[in-house]
């Protein structure tokens, strides 16, 4: 199993991803795969919108959206619209939605690298 299967879930028309949001950070960015304390596999995303009326949620549909290059239309929080940990259902093609996650979590890992 890649790195990249265990952050996704296929589900009918698309992929769920377990999301790990941190509101208000300096920039809107996807951080890549995390593995929490309890062992779960997360993608880590940051936005700098703070966390009242939906306004984080909001920052992470756009964030997510733009990494994976749907329309924020086809992104939606399924669960978890008001934790950190959150359930984001992306719809779409299941082969184009997996490879454009295994790219933003490839991207997001080189930008560690030149840290």
């Amino acid at each position: 199993m890649s790195a990249e299967t265990a952050l996704y879930r296929s589900v009918a028309g698309g992929i769920e991803i377990a999301v790990r949001l941190t509101p208000n950070a300096r920039t809107d960015a996807v951080d890549g795969r995390r593995t929490l304390a309890d062992g779960s596999i997360v993608l880590a995303v940051r936005v700098r919108a703070v966390p009242e009326k939906g306004a984080a949620n909001r920052a992470l549909i756009k964030t997510l959206a733009a990494a994976l290059g749907v329309a924020p239309s086809r992104v939606a929080v399924a669960k978890g619209t008001t934790a950190r940990r959150k359930l984001v259902h992306i719809a779409g093609d299941l082969a184009r939605l997996t490879a454009a996650l295994g790219d933003a979590v490839a991207e997001a890992e080189r930008g560690k690298e030149r840290r």
